[in-house]
């Protein structure tokens, strides 16, 4: 039975895996100071939209593979780090605040949602919540259900302060030699998650 101290703890949890420094985070930050907030909405959305789907594949039993064959999180591994990387050099090739006919442009809702699944963070925070709080029995799919729901209803606001924050160095991002240095700084920060993937 899925009670209020239940909620409350997922509740809880996705909120600090949500806000906390990582690659989709680090993205948005970039996006909002390159393109502006009301540019990298689709970015948000894919976001939760592939967080959600990660959750429902995981409740059908993907999450179960990396159990069974430990290769797998290898490949991950591989392949979001290989991302990862590309991500960060694209960064650096940001040299002026974008606008809509500047070269460049933000992740697109599908793009943004396909990530979700080479993102070792989201693969982590989705099996946790569902290998913490998943109920057995009859109660399974309802808890899984309300794990992708409060993902949904907490994650938006909390992925959002990112964007927000980039929007907001935006101003600040007017000359190139800044605009570079913040790029940088992001590009560099990308690459350092690389480093975190691989740790045990």
């Amino acid at each position: 039975m899925i009670s209020l101290e239940l909620i409350l703890a997922v509740t809880l949890f996705a909120f600090v895996t949500s806000v906390t420094p990582g690659p989709n985070n680090i993205m948005l930050t970039a996006s909002g100071a390159n393109f502006g907030f009301k540019r990298t909405l689709p970015h948000i959305a894919g976001i939760i939209t592939g967080m959600g789907l990660l959750n429902v594949s995981v409740g059908l039993g993907l999450g179960a593979l990396f159990t069974q064959f430990p290769v797998l999180q290898q490949v991950l591994r591989i392949v979001g780090s290989a991302y990862l990387l590309w991500l960060a050099y694209k960064l650096l090739s940001f040299s002026a605040i974008s606008d809509k006919k500047a070269e460049g442009k933000p992740f697109s809702l599908v793009q943004a949602a396909a990530f979700q699944y080479i993102n070792p963070k989201a693969w982590i925070m989705v099996i946790s919540a569902n290998a913490s709080f998943s109920l057995m029995g009859d109660g399974y799919w309802w808890s899984v259900l309300m794990i992708t729901t409060i993902y949904a209803v907490v994650g938006t606001p909390s992925i959002m302060v990112w964007a927000g924050f980039g929007q907001y160095m935006r101003q600040f991002l007017g000359q190139q030699n800044v605009l570079r240095l913040f790029n940088i700084t992001m590009a560099v920060l990308t690459a350092l998650c690389v480093g975190f993937i691989w740790m045990d």
